[in-house]
């Protein structure tokens, strides 16, 4: 039987946002909002590493990127030959940018651009593989020696957990261990240094071992 607390709190949250987490808990409430709240624990733990990871993958391909065209605005010269929807995606950066009444350096703009264009520019489309990832961007990955499409699978995945966590969905279901193998592994890929400095302050597995202990209420939750 629940409490009238975690009644009161499970309404607040909504009962279409909180069924996932009762059908996972056997529509235990109790057992249900302490899995609610290992969720978000788990997300803010995950976003650490896949921070890095993002600022470090654009930073990366940035650099290569300007080297091919030889300048830093890149997606100006046709050296870079971006298909339709990375040019509108570029344009809108620049939008975002003049807004805010700032000059849209290739700086603001690569920082305005989203883990989803950058994981685009790895993909199969408008040709990218011989266009940009054979005569560039595989640099941008100097511990890598294998071919475009593991890479640009494992950052399509991440994107999906990325925009679930941020759009506060459900993610306890995944298989998170595995997730975080894939996080560190990328950056590896890009820096081992980078690497190594986010396997040491990463939360991640700690967290994951105490899922267990959270659901069943013989570890406090927080977040």
């Amino acid at each position: 039987m629940a409490t009238p607390v975690t009644n009161r709190i499970a309404e607040a949250i909504s009962a279409e946002r909180f069924a996932p987490y009762l059908a996972a808990s056997g529509h235990c409430r109790e057992r249900a909002l302490r899995l609610y709240a290992w969720n978000m624990e788990i997300s803010g733990a995950i976003l650490g590493p896949l921070h890095l990871l993002e600022v470090t993958l654009r930073n990366a391909m940035h650099r290569e990127l300007t080297a091919l065209a030889g300048r830093a605005d890149w997606w100006h010269s046709p050296a870079v030959p971006l298909d339709v929807t990375s040019s509108e995606k570029i344009d809108a950066a620049k939008r975002t940018i003049a807004a805010l009444h700032m000059t849209p350096t290739p700086g603001r703009v690569i920082a305005e651009l989203s883990f989803g264009f950058w994981t685009t520019l790895l993909s199969s489309r408008h040709a990218y593989e011989m266009r940009l990832w054979r005569p560039a961007l595989h640099q941008a990955f100097p511990a890598y020696r294998g071919p475009r499409r593991p890479v640009h699978s494992d950052l399509y995945h991440l994107r999906r957990l990325r925009n679930r966590i941020a759009h506060h969905e459900p993610i306890h279901q995944r298989h998170l261990a595995a997730d975080h193998s894939s996080i560190l592994r990328l950056l590896g890929y890009i820096s081992p240094e980078a690497a190594t400095w986010a396997a040491r302050n990463d939360r991640v597995p700690e967290v994951l071992a105490r899922r267990d202990d959270v659901c069943a209420g013989l570890a406090a939750t927080r977040f």
